[in-house]
């Protein structure tokens, strides 16, 4: 019953953009920190970005910061993640996840809990 569902992966050309979306069923995401990660070809997990529960604090890998922007839509139970200016090393499968308020600040895939199935994201000429 516990599930995210990801939305808005796909094929872009280098310098597009995406945006993600995240919604929740069988909980509420207000209650948790909610974060983006993502798998590349060969490569561990990356905390791409993470949001708190309460003030909108949020986190950026150093590889995303002025290009990506989370928010989050409580009233609706979703999360968006919008990429721009984006890079072929951006490639990845991106995942959704929800885990305890304080997990944001870390934003490390061993704190969070609830996991989407994930979606591609692809960026290619």
């Amino acid at each position: 019953q516990l599930q995210f569902v990801e939305s808005g992966g796909g094929l872009v050309q280098p310098g597009g953009s995406l945006r993600l979306s995240c919604a929740a069923s069988g909980f509420t995401l207000d209650y948790y920190a909610i974060g983006w990660f993502r798998q590349a070809p060969g490569k561990e997990h990356e905390g791409v970005s993470c949001i708190n529960s309460n003030d909108g604090n949020s986190y950026y890998a150093d590889s995303v910061k002025g290009r990506f922007t989370i928010s989050r839509d409580n009233a609706k139970n979703t999360v968006h993640l919008q990429m721009n200016s984006l890079k072929p090393e951006d490639t990845a499968v991106y995942y959704c996840a929800a885990g305890p308020r304080t997990s944001w600040y870390r934003c490390r895939v061993g704190a969070f809990d609830y996991w989407g199935q994930g979606t591609q994201v692809t960026v290619s000429s």
